[in-house]
């Protein structure tokens, strides 16, 4: 599926879907993947609406490693623990050794 045949949101979804199983990206990286490096804060609110889409909105943070999207998830930690399941340690909402598991898809794909 060709990337510029979708909408933005869309687009978000698909760059998310290819984040490896104990990677993590920001919003800016996708935004500046997309070619819309202004754009951060529409990745967000495009991971607000990805529930119920099969995208790993969990893998998705700040660009200092913050769970900012966690109250979107269900649950009290649900976001946390999901990266914790994939060997990713969070302390105090806060990714830990960020570059080293921060997947850049400028750099990947």
């Amino acid at each position: 599926m060709k990337l510029e045949t979708l909408n933005f949101f869309d687009r978000v979804y698909e760059v998310a879907k290819l984040i490896p199983f104990g990677k993590v990206t920001s919003y800016g990286a996708i935004a500046n993947y997309l070619g819309a490096k202004r754009s951060a804060r529409m990745v967000g609110y495009a991971m607000n609406g990805s529930h119920g889409k099969d995208v790993p909105a969990h893998r998705v943070v700040n660009r200092k490693g913050l769970l900012t999207g966690k109250h979107h998830f269900d649950g009290t930690n649900l976001m946390q623990q999901l990266l914790e399941s994939e060997g990713i340690v969070v302390i105090d909402n806060q990714i830990q050794n960020l570059e080293k598991v921060f997947w850049d898809p400028m750099k990947e794909l």
